[in-house]
């Protein structure tokens, strides 16, 4: 029988291994821009057109090469950085794997020129699908130049699989702004299609996360450090205020080189856990110093992946650095032992202008009429069991006692509900230890929703929960619907249908709002654009990176531009679901997402609610949002007697 195993040819073995390394345009910038980080440069340019897809060039004063070194450059396996296995637990340098340029070669036309210091000359190599076409001696600057020319000319199927010009160009620009981030000292540029994108200086590091990701962080940066004998944390977080709802601004660097790690940034959130807002994430450029025996970095070709050898250690220190820095830039809550503003609740709760008992001012039945004095939008007491009688006239709380009453209920665990009706209906006694309306465990068996009744009207069928829910009766038991979930399935059936006739409704602005958005964005922002039309956004290029917005959809509410654009930026880049989605419904699930949420916690009037109701079930499918999440929960008549069976 013959033999069947062949060595393969040395070209078809570099493109199998370039699949591994060179996956995009954006791979080929960092691996070569890796590289002249590694060569000593203090300048480095990179040019772009077609998004990398007809050129990509670094040029740099780097160290440069020999002739016989840059011949050797293009071989697989060859590298100056290791000589032996104990070198792999040595290494402080961003390549060492020798694999770089030959699988770029093999995939991609080059001209490479280069020349060390001391020479007189330089090297001219040209080499196409790994094969060197031409070398001779040439005059150039020191350095090294490699342009990178018609990439995957010789794969077609790889390159019928790049995206659009606008999702490789934001590919490009995150690497860049890894590459330049991790190295302040060095002067970088980025020109994309003959146009200047970054011109930045060498200057600290505060200065390059500036010109890198807008002026908008110059007042948020607080500075972080922490230097242990293990290990050493040092960079800049944000201020709890900047927290953004995109996740795109945080970035990890181990002895300089970018990585990303779930594990790590679950410690940062967890030492700013309790000062964000809901669904918003901080910003963070943290550069973590540590033994290189300690981690292992030959995981994976792309090298953003390493394993710590004590990763609960690291963990805990970069908790704490993070804790540290928040709590010394008084961005962490504090007590005030010296004034007695933690006592300032006290004074407003006093029942009426005579009332002069310190005890009073604490009676269940005092903090009650109270409640209902405060809530009454004419200031005069609703009708509750122990309210004063008619014929006083309590005096109106301050706003800023009803504020800190509202605060005291809930010190106390108890429900908070404003804006009471004036002819709200009579609230039941449960009790000295019960001074909210009754909670819906009585019959849903949640305690931790509080029930408000959508009208104090005769014949009123829907029930508001906590400003979440809607509890509508039915035939066969009670519906609870998430009016929030609900909300993004009718607005998601209203977007699609206004994609495909491509004529959507919009509100004009009275004047048109500049928004400036990074890079990364703003690529992201070009490649849906259309689809944004469509849907009843109105804007144009204003200027590098910035828009004229002049008007928004019609059921967009008007708000903040910038955070309505970023969001939804984000989500269309971060929406993750078990099929491949098209560019239009992605779009459409991302602004229903977006728009349905800034209606979280909403009180509604009874109008709404029917209406909520009626669009919801008008739906081709109203118990589910577009990326799968219930609407709505159907309990039936037998669930709600199991609740008052006895046990």
């Amino acid at each position: 029988m013959a033999d069947v195993i062949q060595l393969l040819p040395e070209y078809l073995a570099n493109q199998i291994a370039a699949g591994e390394v060179v996956q995009r345009p954006a791979s080929v910038v960092k691996e070569l821009l890796e590289n002249a980080v590694d060569a000593g440069a203090t300048q480095v340019q990179l040019i772009v057109k077609d998004a990398g897809k007809q050129l990509v060039q670094i040029v740099d004063n780097g160290t440069g090469m020999s002739p016989t070194d840059a011949r050797m450059s293009l071989e697989r396996h060859a590298t100056s950085k290791i000589r032996s296995t104990e070198d792999l637990f040595r290494i402080r340098t961003l390549g060492f794997r020798g694999e770089a340029l030959a699988s770029i070669a093999a995939v991609a036309q080059v001209e490479l020129r280069t020349k060390k210091r001391d020479q007189d000359t330089g090297t001219l190599l040209l080499i196409e699908g790994s094969q060197v076409t031409s070398q001779q001696p040439v005059a150039c600057p020191d350095g090294t130049s490699i342009a990178v020319k018609n990439l995957f000319f010789n794969v077609p199927a790889r390159r019928n699989f790049l995206k659009t010009n606008a999702v490789e160009m934001r590919h490009i620009l995150d690497e860049f702004q890894h590459v330049a981030l991790a190295n302040p000292q060095i002067t970088f540029s980025l020109y994309q299609n003959d146009l200047e994108v970054f011109n930045l200086p060498a200057g600290k590091l505060s200065q390059r996360i500036v010109a890198l990701l807008g002026n908008g962080y110059k007042e948020q940066l607080a500075a972080c450090e922490e230097v242990t004998p293990f290990i050493t944390v040092k960079g800049f977080i944000g201020k709890p205020e900047s927290a953004k709802k995109s996740r795109g601004d945080q970035f990890f660097f181990v002895n300089n080189r970018f990585i990303r790690s779930a594990y790590l940034n679950h410690a940062v959130l967890a030492a700013y856990e309790g000062l964000l807002p809901r669904d918003t994430f901080p910003f963070y450029v943290l550069f973590l110093e540590l033994d290189p025996k300690a981690i292992d970095i030959n995981v994976h070709p792309t090298k953003t992946e390493i394993k710590f050898e004590d990763e609960k250690t690291v963990y805990a220190i970069v908790r704490a650095a993070v804790k540290q820095s928040l709590g010394i830039h008084n961005m962490a809550p504090s007590l005030d032992f010296e004034g007695d503003v933690n006592f300032a609740p006290i004074q407003p709760l006093r029942s009426s202008p005579g009332g002069n008992s310190f005890a009073d001012d604490f009676r269940p039945d005092a903090l009650a009429s109270a409640a209902a004095r405060a809530a009454s939008p004419k200031g005069q007491a609703g009708q509750h069991p122990r309210s004063p009688a008619a014929g006083t006239a309590p005096a109106r709380p301050t706003e800023q006692a009803k504020r800190d009453l509202e605060e005291f209920y809930r010190s106390l665990g108890q429900t908070v509900v404003p804006d009471l009706p004036a002819a709200a209906p009579q609230i039941p006694d449960f009790g000295p230890d019960q001074h909210s309306a009754p909670p819906v465990s009585a019959i849903l068996a949640a305690p931790e929703l509080p029930l408000r009744e959508a009208s104090s009207g005769p014949g009123s069928r829907v029930i508001q929960v906590n400003q979440q829910y809607l509890l509508v009766p039915v035939k066969s038991g009670v519906m609870l619907i998430d009016q929030v979930a609900a909300r993004e399935r009718i607005l998601y059936e209203q977007y699609a249908l206004g994609l495909e006739r491509e004529s959507a409704g919009s509100q004009t602005l009275l004047f048109p709002r500049t928004v400036t958005f990074t890079p990364q964005d703003f690529a992201i922002l070009r490649e849906v654009s259309d689809d944004l039309h469509a849907l009843g956004f109105r804007f144009a290029e204003f200027g590098p990176n910035t828009i004229a917005v002049e008007g928004l959809p019609a059921d967009v509410p008007n708000r903040d531009e910038k955070e309505l654009l970023e969001g939804l930026i984000e989500q269309f880049r971060t929406h993750a679901g078990p099929v491949r989605l098209d560019r239009r419904e992605k779009v459409a699930r991302a602004l229903a997402r977006r728009v349905a949420g800034s209606s979280d916690n909403a009180r509604l009037s009874d109008k709404e609610m029917a209406a909520l109701v009626d669009r919801l079930f008008a739906c081709a499918v109203p118990s589910y949002t577009p990326d799968g999440r219930r609407t709505l929960v159907l309990l039936e008549l037998s669930q709600l007697q199991d609740f008052f069976r006895k046990p």
